[in-house]
């Protein structure tokens, strides 16, 4: 793959979406011909393309120039781009003169580029839009004020074109997505109505423990002396200070002193030795946020070590079938709760809300064996969501588990908590924002029942919620929906003035009169019909959320007006509208100042809102989003099974890293190749880099002959770009080519079948795609794709490195050891891994490490292919031939930074292709 080639055919990409629908002047334009191409053509493509060959599926002779038609225009992109890098004709065939060929490349370039500026003045680059999901999830919270909404998740998945979900012509509006946006409109507006209603009623903040050995959902598992259960490493058990409460786990004393003996209540823990998962689960179920609000959370805890059993029990029948109690073989790695010694080393532990559908992460921190107080700070929970601390290092004890893996002969890891302590809801001017806006000064009062049409959800006082529920997942928390009535005493008035405020919030630029009165006779229409003004108030509101003004981004050919280049900053570096600053630089007339947008380009890359640019940009660059798609398998890879705090932790890597050449305007290269990267302990250990301890994530430099650094061989990297069972070079290569070099690679013929890869390890995808790429129409897409792919062959489905591939242990001796979920592995070590290869321009190289070196050469190709994502990230359009002077011109301006990220979101912004429709 040499400079030129490289360069060539980034620009290839992206052509099939159909983004214009032509103008009277496009169609004049494209019935014009391109001088000489059909002589070049037929003296130099034709005898190969044509319409009896049709080598490569592709017959020149047939090829009109009607650039309207998207299809034909990728097609002429195509021939331009491969006849300017010297890849066709062939290097086999008589090649053309230097002259021919940049009189034919020119003359293709013009035409190409004459009709797409004529397109552009007509109806601009980007067709009109609606907000994505994250953006509607996002606006609703900035609106409203109300962080913690989670509404991303009820909407249909958006379509997605150049990679992106961001371009409007896959961006559909059907039926079923707009009354999604309606329900969860009403949702949103109820829901801030409900905490609105808690500050009413609730107390004052106060601060609560909640004690550990009150907690009947562990309390009820805990170890009596002598049970027979089969799997007591699944149970919990009573501690004392550092030490055993034999005498609670032999049920003769009571679970807790309670309140009769602070001084020894204060030292009651309750102890476990495996991670949260099916049955067992570690949830704080005593407390149950009343209100989405902010809360303090502390725990006092510590982490111990527990001894082995000296013996298991079991039962026998004798020959009148009684069964009596014996005493089996010494089960070491079994827990014995009356054996407990304080801990050996920190544990980490990870905190989650968990409400009634989802599980949100909401921090970690270390548990050490000296008892302490751990302080998670100050985070948003959302009403009806309990807590849970995981011991994330610690097995998943499965049904058919042999052992636990961390248990060695003389006992196993264990952590202990006392309580759980938290303050709040903490109440403060954001946390009534979203009323305030809604409703002013007017006051919210509950109503009897049938007495007002409009009800928000509150929880039940904790003493009346539901009984256990089943398999241990706490008690089963009943809502109520509680009547509620805004009191208005001037409806009408207040409606209006409401009606106007909101608008003006809501919408992202200024609002016209008509539509106030469009909205406004909402309210009036239901008021008429019978309902009360809540009601009424929210139809009238639920519309507005609805409406073109809200959904979608307004913007009309030429350059942006305030307004909208106001929203296409704010959606691009926060993924969300403008906040108050920029619309008052939009409303001021002065943000088409270079020097002002420089400055809130550069204001907005310091919020803290750009870690929603960063998580959006990666979900779909780099696919993060889909790092749940794929479960590794329980048979190759029983040791990632199940280990979600290596996902975890996978993904803050990636998302901290690429923060980083963000913040700190790193080079592009740092994409392919970097000195560091975050990591916390698990992650290290994976990596097998020594000397990370802690769950928390951190900046590590790496060893200088690390195959770490960069994008390409960080773990949720190589997830996505596995299935949980398998690796493919070809799947691995073509993401590669797409996302990271700027490649276009067309599907394969669909005639042409997969490549499935041998699980039981006897043959190696290198040796199936010897045999795929002898086939002439495969060759030719594979010579760029295979070599990436095998230059990551090395790492396996989780991005760990290997020197040789596993496979079902069926007919081989499996390796010794046992998996996270305690099952004995069942898998072997099969062929050795070759992880050799060529770029297409012949240069060879051994493993990864020569692989970035080799693709380093070019760094201008990586930062062109960066440049072109974020462009049609930045613009929500794609990049087009006649586009390609632009980005060069962006290159050029921070070609002194070495392509520094930040300084190519700079020039992003300052360019027209930013400015511009």
């Amino acid at each position: 793959m040499g400079s030129a080639p490289g360069r060539a055919a980034s620009w290839s990409c992206g052509f099939a979406a159909a983004w214009f629908l032509g103008t009277a002047a496009a169609m004049a334009a494209s019935a014009a011909s391109i001088p000489g191409a059909a002589a070049f053509t037929e003296q130099h493509c034709a005898s190969c393309h044509n319409d009896v060959d049709k080598e490569g599926g592709f017959d020149i002779t047939s090829l009109k120039f009607s650039p309207d038609d998207p299809a034909n225009t990728h097609r002429w992109v195509l021939v331009h781009d491969r006849v300017k890098a010297g890849e066709m004709p062939p290097k086999d065939k008589k090649r053309p003169a230097p002259g021919d060929v940049a009189t034919f490349v020119q003359g293709v370039a013009t035409a190409l580029t004459d009709h797409e500026r004529a397109v552009t003045r007509q109806q601009g680059r980007s067709t009109q839009r609606r907000l994505n999901r994250y953006e509607f999830e996002n606006a609703l919270r900035d609106l409203l004020h109300a962080p913690w909404l989670q509404v991303k998740g009820e909407l249909p998945e958006d379509g997605e074109a150049e990679l992106f979900n961001k371009v409007g012509d896959v961006l559909d509006v059907s039926h079923v997505q707009m009354t999604r946006y309606l329900r969860l409109a009403q949702h949103a507006i109820r829901q801030v109505m409900g905490v609105e209603l808690a500050r009413l009623e609730l107390p004052p903040p106060t601060t609560r423990k909640y004690y550990a050995r009150d907690e009947t959902v562990w309390t009820r598992t805990f170890l009596r002396r002598i049970d027979g259960n089969p799997n007591p490493e699944r149970m919990a058990f009573p501690v004392l200070g550092q030490g055993p409460a034999p005498d609670v786990r032999a049920r003769t004393a009571p679970l807790t002193v309670g309140d009769r003996d602070p001084a020894t209540r204060e030292l009651e823990a309750v102890g476990w030795m495996r991670s949260n998962y099916h049955p067992f689960h570690t949830i704080w179920d005593n407390f149950r946020a009343p209100v989405s609000a902010r809360y303090r959370v502390r725990w006092s805890g510590y982490t111990i070590w527990v001894g082995p059993n000296g013996f298991s029990t079991g039962t026998v029948k004798d020959k009148d079938g009684n069964k009596t109690l014996v005493n089996r073989e010494p089960t070491w790695y079994q827990p014995n709760g009356d054996d407990v010694t304080p801990g050996r080393r920190n544990e980490p532990i990870t905190v989650y809300a968990q409400g009634p559908t989802d599980v949100r992460r909401l921090g970690e921190f270390d548990l050490t064996p000296e008892p302490r107080v751990f302080d998670l700070g100050t985070v948003w929970i959302a009403a009806n969501e309990a807590l849970v601390t995981d011991a994330s290092r610690f097995f998943r004890n499965r049904p058919g588990s042999a052992s636990n893996p961390l248990a060695q002969r003389d006992g196993a890891p264990a952590v202990a908590f006392r309580w759980m302590e938290v303050e709040g809801p903490l109440w403060d001017e954001a946390a009534t924002a979203g009323y305030r806006l809604l409703f002013g000064d007017l006051p919210l009062e509950k109503r009897p029942a049938g007495a007002a049409e409009v009800t928000v959800t509150a929880l039940p006082d904790p003493a009346n919620r539901g009984a256990q529920g089943a398999g241990g997942y706490g008690r089963v928390v009943r809502t109520a929906e509680v009547p509620v009535q805004v009191v208005a005493k001037s409806p009408r008035a207040d409606a209006e003035r409401l009606l106007r405020g909101f608008m003006a919030r809501a919408y992202r630029r200024p609002v016209q009169e008509a539509e106030v009165r469009r909205y406004l006779a909402v309210f009036d229409g239901e008021l008429k019909s019978g309902h009360d003004f809540t009601y009424a108030m929210i139809a009238a509101y639920s519309a507005v959320l609805c409406s073109p003004g809200f959904l979608f981004l307004e913007e009309e050919p030429g350059r942006l007006n305030d307004y909208a280049l106001a929203s296409r900053l704010a959606f691009f570096l926060t993924n969300s509208p403008p906040d108050a600053a920029l619309r008052a630089r939009a409303d001021r007339g002065e943000l088409r100042r270079p020097e002002v947008l420089r400055a809130e380009t550069e204001r907005l890359l310091q919020d803290p809102k750009a870690g929603r640019f960063v998580e959006a940009f990666l979900d779909y660059w780099l696919e993060l989003r889909k790092h749940d798609a794929t479960t590794p398998s329980n048979t190759l890879y029983p040791d990632y099974y199940l280990d979600e705090a290596l996902v975890e932790a996978s993904l803050a890597e990636s998302r901290l890293f690429f923060t980083e050449l963000l913040q700190k305007n790193l080079p592009a290269r740092n994409v392919i190749h970097s000195d560091f990267t975050y990591l916390n302990e698990r992650l290290a250990e994976h990596y097998n880099l020594p000397g990370v301890a802690g769950a928390a994530m951190r900046r590590v430099t790496l060893p200088a002959d690390s195959v770490r650094g960069g994008v390409l061989t960080q773990a949720i990297v190589l997830k996505v770009t596995a299935n949980g069972t398998t690796t493919s070079p070809v799947i691995r290569g073509k993401w590669i080519a797409d996302r990271i070099l700027g490649l276009y690679i067309p599907p394969p013929p669909s005639s042409v079948g997969a490549v499935d890869p041998d699980t039981r390890g006897a043959v190696t995808i290198r040796q199936q795609l010897d045999k795929h790429r002898a086939d002439p129409s495969c060759a030719a897409c594979h010579i760029k794709i295979d070599p990436p792919g095998f230059a990551l062959e090395n790492f396996d489905v989780m991005g760990a490195w290997r020197t040789r591939y596993r496979g079902d242990a069926k007919d081989q001796l499996p390796e010794i050891g046992l998996g996270k979920n305690g099952w004995p592995f069942d898998f072997h070590y099969a062929l050795p891994v070759d992880a050799r290869g060529q770029l297409p321009d012949g240069r060879p190289f051994n493993d990864v490490r020569e692989f970035k070196r080799l693709i380093l050469e070019d760094e201008a190709q990586i930062a062109r292919s960066l440049a072109r994502h974020l462009t049609v990230f930045a613009t929500a359009a794609p990049v087009r031939f006649s586009d390609r002077p632009q980005i060069e011109q962006i290159l050029q301006a921070t070609k002194a930074s070495g392509y520094g990220v930040r300084g190519l979101v700079h020039a992003i912004v300052q360019s027209e292709l930013f400015q511009m429709k």
